[in-house]
């Protein structure tokens, strides 16, 4: 990139895209935060935040007009994500904003298992076809967010069966981010799984946990009718309760256990491992 152009960023209130903002800012990277509430951006050298929802077209396309480069990450999960995104990009588009870096998800497909995989498939097609350059970052479920699969007993419920998650932790994604899209044309017409570096069981994540927290924790392998028993009690929605059965489904099927080397690859150092992530946290 040169210093005069400018990057927007969407998800900066959130746990990737501040950590992507925060990574920005610290490089003298010039960025303009696009969020539903300015007051809860990051205050960071050289940004800006202005307000916008993914359906107000209008809002979108004023707050990217003079963005060369967009980090987009999905919406507010729902049944119309996908129209949402539609309309986002073509604003992004009628706003001149020539690149595009899509947080994705392992498996994109339009049959994926994991409900909200699908989603992010339809968003890909929409931007293949929708004129900008474009980079994917499939990102595999979350390292950071296995210690919260264990209820206040320490069991990890779900019908994963013995399948393998290969985890990736958000620091390893932001940066990876920061990589892209500060040379985003080196990254042109790219899809990168991005994954930890070892694909695990749940028995294996329990155990893990385990050792590293002094919490014991365990994994009950549920059957589909215990999955969702277990979850109708939270009172959502049939489509929301589908898809979070249906991440440990994913599992179990065989869809989130390819591992990648695309980390390290792109940030010259391995991709952090579970147990690393929670040493570090100690």
């Amino acid at each position: 990139m040169t210093s005069t152009e400018l990057l927007g960023i969407t998800g900066s209130t959130g746990r990737l895209g501040g950590r992507v903002a925060r990574r920005l800012a610290a490089a003298g990277v010039a960025q303009r935060l696009l969020v539903r509430d300015p007051a809860r951006a990051p205050q960071l050298p050289g940004a800006q935040a202005q307000a916008i929802t993914y359906a107000d077209t209008p809002a979108v396309r004023a707050a990217l007009t003079g963005v060369s480069t967009l980090f987009m990450v999905s919406g507010t999960e729902s049944p119309d994500r996908v129209t949402a995104h539609r309309g986002f990009v073509d604003a992004a588009v009628a706003a001149g904003v020539r690149h595009v870096v899509y947080v994705s998800f392992a498996g994109a497909a339009p049959d994926a298992t994991f409900t909200h995989a699908r989603d992010h498939w339809h968003t890909e097609q929409h931007l293949r076809g929708s004129g900008p350059a474009f980079t994917f970052l499939r990102d595999n479920l979350y390292a950071d967010f296995l210690p919260g699969l264990a209820g206040d007993d320490g069991v990890i419920r779900g019908p994963a069966g013995d399948g393998q998650v290969a985890a990736v932790t958000q620091d390893d994604i932001a940066e990876v981010a920061e990589v892209v899209l500060r040379d985003p044309a080196a990254h042109a017409g790219a899809t990168y799984d991005l994954t930890g570096p070892q694909a695990l069981t749940l028995d294996q994540v329990a155990a893990t946990l385990t050792a590293v927290t002094g919490r014991e924790v365990t994994y009950h392998r549920e059957t589909m009718a215990e999955a969702r028993a277990s979850r109708a009690g939270y009172g959502a929605p049939d489509w929301e309760v589908e898809a979070w059965i249906s991440t440990y489904t994913a599992i179990a099927a065989g869809e989130l256990a390819q591992v990648s080397s695309a980390v390290a690859d792109l940030t010259g150092h391995p991709a952090t491992s579970l147990e690393q992530l929670l040493r570090a946290k100690d």
